[in-house]
């Protein structure tokens, strides 16, 4: 066991190694023949998409601090090159497992009846259909873009697949070079005629039938290229008029189409002078381009896995609805007792009820609502607007910060300023991040609020797919604490008090300490101490050391942390009380639990448990307003220890273990098995009967 001390930067893992460790457990899942074939098809989809956004964000972060010659060193003592380095390093080798996987998944589709072709493959029947199809479905929609001093070369779509040509020019006698983009609205796969599942690449026809739209050059070589670009965008923090606000956001999501390469990869086998000729103009470095041998762009995977071959898929679950909430008045059920929905075994609609109902309802006086994503056509906004349009005080706290939502959002503030509602933007220097609805009623001559508090998104779509925790409470605290916080993003009106809810960036750290500091003391007057939180990420510093002095106090320290984590568990004197690990599987876990012994071993009524929107990250303390809500009534808490908890803690299927290198093992157990998501599903489906 490694003996290293607190003040030591080695007690960190750093921030982004650990992020591509959590996307290799997501490769891995792809391998995972516990899943149907599909559903491993998505996974590796998905992990490409991951990396994809980790450049976009994270990597292209640290070649603006190279570039602004900001040389500070990381927490745990790693340069801004030191980073990129072992970035670089690492993902030229997860590259290779994407390759590998892929070409296992492509042999397991075959042996299915779904068999990805390479041009050689094609019959002569087929390719004259392909000609067909290509000449009348792809041809239109085919841009060639010479490249020359009159004609510089194209802004290449983000995230888009490209051609980049070395060719003849028949008339001139020279040399040319020209770029194809294909059109990101186009099916990544052509559907080959026929009763089998034969698909061929789109690219693969366009470089088949280059003829047809190069008919004057000869085509001395082609490659293809995936350029990821940086994706940050920077606002006026000073902006105070809305109409501002908003051109600026339009300004910077136009900005972010040409923001700068900072990744591209290109086919194994393409001309070294392809390659030199995209360098040149695309102004990268060599060290940031990564060959890969096979298809690229991998995220377009998912299109094959949404073919109806049900048989290859995660068989369909209908979530539970709590027998109190079926067809009946949920402003009388919330106030009979809380209510917890567990996403998403238990069905989000009761979500979209309760604002749907609050519109309709003649007592309903005002509706306040956090809103940080939601889908294209959410129902959470036909709620709100109905409510608005029926005259009823509606204020929508919209972000505009969500990272790659905010042209979305930007629109759904328009429909709601439309319906009537009013429409604030919170503060410019934190994002708001804490999920909460407020709706007071008319109830015999007073006003009643009924809050609900969540750690998802009020996004219909991910409720399907993200675990998450709603709750629903009449409880006149926590209703009168969700005011004041609603004052403070729509006013800036700093509480005076907080009577149970804690918020960042005002003082959720500081409680956080508290009740860190609570258990520490337990443990050192010999009395049961224990701390589990289940959380995204854990990366802040302060919280990590907070919980490494906890661990030498002999505190139990249980942390379920699905993404990154920089602490590192099992280390002498430091950590050795300390457990992480990972889920990864079905659903995307999401929510954010986290319970203190307080004097009594867990399970105990004396525990103390919350829901939370935050994780532990240093932007969650300092830079957005996050909440965490306390959970006391008595069924609540019990289910959340006895059940949400238990079964996280349980779980041996799905699970990583963190080691103290920073490097993850998966549970194998060969008996007793239990699968987290499984096993709710099984809860779901009881209850359902």
């Amino acid at each position: 066991m490694q003996n290293i001390d607190f003040d030591s930067p080695k007690r960190l893992i750093n921030r982004e190694l650990s992020w591509l460790e959590f996307n290799a457990r997501v490769l891995d899942e792809a391998r995972n023949k516990n899943h149907p074939l599909f559903e491993r098809i998505k996974f590796l989809a998905i992990s490409d998409r991951n990396l994809d956004e980790f450049f976009m964000v994270r990597v292209a972060g640290i070649h603006r601090k190279l570039d602004a010659e900001i040389n500070i060193p990381t927490k745990e003592g790693l340069t801004n090159l030191e980073q990129l380095n072992a970035i670089r390093k690492k993902t030229t080798r997860f590259l290779v497992e994407q390759v590998d996987v892929l070409h296992q998944l492509i042999d397991e589709l075959k042996h299915e009846g779904v068999e990805i072709v390479k041009p050689e493959d094609l019959s002569n029947d087929e390719k004259c259909w392909l000609e067909k199809h290509f000449i009348e479905k792809i041809f239109p929609t085919i841009t060639p873009l010479a490249i020359d001093p009159v004609h510089p070369f194209p802004v290449i779509p983000n995230d888009a697949l490209s051609i980049v040509l070395k060719l003849f020019d028949r008339d001139t006698q020279r040399q040319q070079w020209s770029v194809i983009s294909i059109p990101q609205n186009l099916e990544r796969f052509i559907h080959l005629f026929g009763k089998d599942e034969r698909l061929l690449p789109t690219e693969s026809a366009v470089i088949m039938f280059l003829s047809k739209i190069l008919h004057n050059f000869d085509v001395i070589s082609s490659g293809f290229i995936h350029l990821i670009r940086d994706s940050e965008m920077e606002i006026d923090d000073d902006l105070e008029d809305v109409e501002e606000l908003i051109e600026s956001f339009k300004s910077a999501l136009s900005k972010r189409k040409q923001g700068t390469v900072i990744r591209l990869i290109v086919n194994k086998d393409i001309d070294p002078d392809l390659i030199a000729f995209a360098t040149e103009e695309l102004h990268i470095r060599p060290s940031d381009i990564f060959k890969m041998d096979g298809l690229l762009n991998l995220s377009d995977l998912e299109q094959i896995s949404s073919k109806k071959m049900p048989q290859l898929k995660f068989i369909p679950f209908s979530p539970s609805v709590p027998a109190y909430l079926k067809d009946g008045d949920i402003f009388t059920a919330i106030r009979e007792k809380d209510i917890l929905l567990h996403h998403p075994y238990e069905s989000f609609d009761p979500v979209i009820d309760f604002l749907t109902q609050a519109a309709k309802d003649p007592n309903v006086v005002s509706i306040k609502q956090t809103l940080y994503r939601t889908s294209e056509d959410s129902p959470i906004v036909k709620a709100l607007a109905l409510a608005a349009e029926a005259g009823k005080s509606v204020t929508v706290m919209v972000e505009l910060k969500a990272r790659f939502d905010e042209e979305k959002n930007i629109k759904l503030a328009g429909v709601l300023e439309k319906s009537g509602a009013q429409v604030v933007f919170g503060f410019m220097k934190y994002k708001t991040h804490s999920k909460m609805i407020l709706v007071t009623r008319k109830e015999e001559g007073q006003l009643r609020s009924y809050a609900h508090f969540g750690t998802g998104n009020y996004h219909p779509q991910t409720a399907k797919i993200y675990t998450d925790i709603s709750v629903f409470t009449a409880d006149p605290v926590l209703t009168r604490d969700a005011a004041k916080i609603f004052n403070y993003v729509t006013g800036y009106v700093r509480p005076d008090s907080l009577e149970k809810i804690s918020i960042s960036p005002l003082n959720l750290k500081t409680d956080l300490f508290s009740l860190i500091d609570t258990e520490i003391e337990n443990a050192k007057e010999g009395k049961p101490a224990h701390i589990i939180a289940k959380l995204n990420a854990l990366v802040d510093s302060d919280i990590i050391d907070k919980l490494y002095s906890a661990s030498a106090a002999g505190v139990k320290v249980d942390l379920i942390v699905r993404g990154i984590c920089c602490l590192k568990p099992g280390l002498k004197g430091l950590s050795e009380n300390i457990k992480v690990r990972s889920i990864i599987g079905r659903f995307l876990e999401h929510s954010r639990i986290v319970c203190f012994a307080n004097g009594s071993s867990i399970p105990s009524t004396r525990a103390k448990v919350f829901l939370s929107s935050a994780d532990w990250m240093p932007r969650s303390f300092i830079r957005r307003v996050e909440s965490m809500i306390p959970l006391e009534d008595p069924v609540i808490h019990k289910r959340i220890l006895e059940e949400v908890m238990f079964y996280n803690l349980a779980d041996n299927e799905q699970s990583w273990l963190l080691k103290s290198d920073g490097t993850y093992e998966r549970m194998h157990v060969l008996s007793d098995k239990v699968n987290i998501h499984q096993t709710f599903l099984n809860l779901a489906k009881d209850a359902n009967l």
